[in-house]
Parts: C-alpha cells; structure tokens; sequence
C-alpha cells in the first residue's frame, strides 16, 4: 500500500509539473503574440476570436491560426486575418472570407464577408493589412488565454499548481527529515543497547574473576601446613 501511494504522488508529481509548464510557456508565448500586431510563431499568428460573424468556420472564444502568405496568392474562397479600415472599428483584428478582389487607392484590396450574415464589410481589406491566410482553429482556447490574464485566472491556473508543487516537495522534506531523525534515534538506541549488553558481560567477567579469586584465597588457606608448638627450655 505504502509502494501504491509513493506511485500515485510521484505520478501526480509528474502530471502537476508537466501542466504547470505548459501553462507557463503557452501564457508566455500568448502574451508576446497573440493580439500583438507584428508577432509571429514561425509564420504563424494567432488570435482570439471575439465575434461571431463566421459561425460555421469558427466560433466566439476560439484562437485562429492564421499563416503570413504573399497576398497576391490569395483568392476568393480563402479567410484572411487582416486590420480593418472601417472607422467604426478601425485597426482592429478580424479574420473574414474573401468575396473578391478589388483596388482601393491603387493598391491590391478583398472584399470580405463574415458567413454568419453573408454581408459584405463596409470595407475592403488592404492588401497592406493582410496578416495572413486563416490555417486553422483550436476551439475555446481563447477563453483560457483571456482568463490567464485576469488575476483570478493567474492564481488559479498557474499560482495554485506552483503551490500544490511546493507544498509536497516541502512535505516530502519534513518526511525525510523525520525518518533521519527517527534513523538516528534508533542507531543511537542500538548503540546504546550494545554499550549496555557490554557493560553487563565486563560486569559479568568482572563478578567471575571476584569469585575465582575468592576459591583460589580458600584453597590455599586449606593447603597451608599447621603451625608447630615451640618446647619450653630445659632447666639445668
């Protein structure tokens, strides 16, 4: 049972470190691209859908992958990821299906649409705004990356795993800590165990050796010779 539970931590052990990692390195990787205008992942941009113009491609919450190409490859048919010029939401991020190609100043633009109404974008995206070609989705990871940015999500997705972590790595040091000391206060009872059994064998030799002098003081006083009686002198 003991062996059973030292597996279970060290799994859980395992499973908390790998988690929290990747945790770490998805919000560091988030926040340095995900919404920032010029950052890549190799080529790739990702970026959080916050509308639902495209149901039926992606949904609100979802992060959009989408891949720097040369724009004089795109098509209508493809989703692009571009800056919009429409005042009302100018310079933001939206990601729409290309309708058409068209010229706006000159320059190389699409007319776009979002699938949900089928409705042209006031619009058209230029060619210089294009950040990319849409790739694919990775449903409602949006919604994790939006709550890592709150305090809240930070505890609770990064801080708490980190003080789970400690928490047994601190527990499995004052458990080692009590085993050595319970280690050594056995020793020590050994030792001192021995000390004693020695102690009683020397004492033991000790009465033994007393009482072999003792027999040896009897015999010799039953073997000593009597002592002779002096005659009292003659008188003359």
């Amino acid at each position: 049972m003991k062996k059973v539970l030292q597996t279970l931590g060290s799994v859980l052990t395992t499973i908390l470190v790998v988690f929290t990692v990747f945790i770490m390195i998805f919000t560091i990787v988030s926040f340095n691209t995900v919404g920032k205008q010029e950052a890549t992942i190799m080529g790739y941009k990702p970026n959080i859908v916050l509308t639902d113009s495209m149901q039926g491609v992606f949904n609100v919450g979802d992060i959009v992958v989408s891949k720097v190409v040369d724009t004089a490859t795109i098509q209508p048919g493809d989703v692009i990821t571009f800056y919009s010029s429409d005042p009302v939401n100018y310079g933001e991020v939206i990601t729409h299906k290309v309708k058409d190609l068209t010229q706006h100043n000159g320059e190389l633009a699409f007319v776009t649409y979002g699938t949900t109404t089928g409705e042209e974008d006031a619009y058209p995206a230029i060619s210089s705004d294009v950040l990319g070609k849409y790739q694919f989705r990775i449903p409602k990871l949006g919604y994790l990356f939006q709550f890592l940015k709150q305090p809240a999500g930070y505890f609770t997705i990064i801080l708490i795993p980190f003080l789970i972590l400690i928490g047994m790595q601190a527990f499995k040091f004052f458990k080692l800590v009590k085993q050595y000391r319970k280690e050594q206060q056995e020793t020590l009872e050994e030792q001192r165990a021995e000390m004693e059994s020695e102690r009683l064998k020397a004492q033991e030799m000790m009465d033994e050796l007393n009482r072999l002098r003792a027999q040896l003081g009897e015999q010799i006083g039953e073997n000593a010779p009597a002592p002779v009686a002096e005659e009292p002198p003659s008188e003359s």
